[in-house]
Parts: C-alpha cells; sequence; structure tokens
C-alpha cells in the first residue's frame, strides 16, 4: 500500500516510515506541499497524511486542493493542532480523520485501517461487475468474457485494480508493460476508446471511465 505524508518534522516522517513498513505500508515523505502535489500527478496513492504547519501553504488549504483533484483519495490530518475547532475544520475541508499529535504510531495505523476499510467497503460493493483472471488474461463484465488485445487487457486490469483513483497518463505507461515509457497521449487516448467500446461506455456519459480534465482518468464501478 502507497501512502503519502506530508510533514516538515523528517524525524516524525522518519519514524512512521519505518513503522509503517511493518504492515505493509510504503511511506513517500514531502516535506513542501507543492513537491507532494507534482507527485500526486505522476503517481497514485491509496492515502494521504497531512500536517497542518507546512511552508508554502497551510495543510488545510493543502487538504481542500487535494480533495478538489483527487476526491477519491483518503486523507488523514495528523496535527499538533488539536483544538476542537481545528478538527471541525478539517474534517468540513475533506479530511476522513484528524489525529492530533503526540500520537503513537500504531494509532495511526489503525486510523488508517479503519478509513481504508470504509473506503474499500463502498468499493466492494460496485466492484461485483467485473471479474479477473490473471492466470488466463481473462476480464469479464457480468459474467461475459470481453475480447481485448494485450495492451486492453493490461490497461483495464490497471484501471479496475486502482479503481476510484485518478491515473495520468505518465502512470498508465510506466504500468502498462506492453506501453513505451514516452507512449504519446493520443495512443493512450486511443487504447482508451476501444476498451470503452468493448465495456459499453459512453464517453459524454460514462459508467465506469471518466475523464479528469488536464490530469487523466479515473475507472468509477
Amino acid at each position: 500500500m502507497e501512502v503519502l505524508i506530508v510533514e516538515d518534522d523528517n524525524e516524525i516522517a522518519d519514524l512512521l516510515k519505518d513503522f509503517l513498513e511493518q504492515f505493509g505500508m510504503n511511506l513517500t515523505h514531502f516535506t513542501h506541499p507543492s513537491s507532494a502535489l507534482n507527485s500526486l500527478r505522476m503517481d497514485s496513492y491509496d492515502l494521504a497524511i497531512l500536517d497542518l504547519m507546512l511552508p508554502e501553504m497551510d495543510g488545510m488549504d493543502l487538504c481542500k486542493r487535494i480533495k478538489a483533484d483527487y476526491p477519491d483519495l483518503p486523507i488523514i490530518i495528523s496535527s499538533a493542532r488539536g483544538e476542537l475547532e481545528d478538527k471541525v475544520a478539517g474534517l468540513e475541508v475533506g479530511a476522513d480523520d484528524y489525529l492530533p499529535k503526540p500520537y503513537h504510531p500504531r494509532e495511526l495505523v489503525a486510523r488508517i485501517q479503519s478509513v481504508l476499510r470504509r473506503y474499500n467497503h463502498i468499493s466492494a460493493q460496485n466492484n461485483d461487475r467485473f471479474a479477473i483472471d490473471e492466470n488466463k488474461m481473462i476480464v469479464t463484465l457480468d459474467e461475459k468474457e470481453l475480447d481485448l488485445t494485450t495492451a486492453e487487457y493490461e490497461l483495464l486490469v490497471l484501471f479496475i485494480k486502482r479503481a476510484g483513483h485518478v491515473l495520468n497518463r505518465e502512470f498508465i505507461a510506466n504500468n502498462v508493460s506492453t506501453m513505451r515509457w514516452d507512449s504519446s497521449d493520443k495512443s493512450i487516448d486511443v487504447l482508451i476508446s476501444r476498451i470503452r467500446k468493448k465495456i459499453g461506455d459512453n464517453p459524454r456519459k460514462p459508467e465506469f471511465i471518466k475523464s479528469i480534465k488536464g490530469v487523466g482518468y479515473k475507472f468509477i464501478q
């Protein structure tokens, strides 16, 4: 599991990185919000942890910006600002949980797991139409096998596994083995257009693959 943390205290970040690894969580640390926002455009994360006292911008503003562009990315605010008004403000700008410092790292793990259970429950409810057989390289929709090329299969599986995440074209090119890392935007768009036809997805009113203007695509089930 990939976790992004924006924290200006390197010691705290290093401590959390070592602790979370024991629970299968890979922590990517940034001290500056601008670096985190750039990373979100190129990489895919399962959850974000935000401090509030940050250089460049307040963590509340960062949370608001992330939720505007990546509404399905779970966010936990972790801050020394533990007053009730701070907690309420954090939840109002889109945070899924608020954990005041200081805390034991094990509590953060429990909060992460709790937040992800809520998201995964929603995903599981909506994820019963597609099935993947990776041994046979087959994807079925409503129990009917789809006639997919290798590239279409790899991209559709990537979408299904990252349902709810916004994937930009660079991420897609880097994670579909049949595509070159420098594949043009047009070639990716053509591939997605072919997949849409095969799953009966109307691009003007998409049921599954939604275009996120200026960012990439998001698979919704």
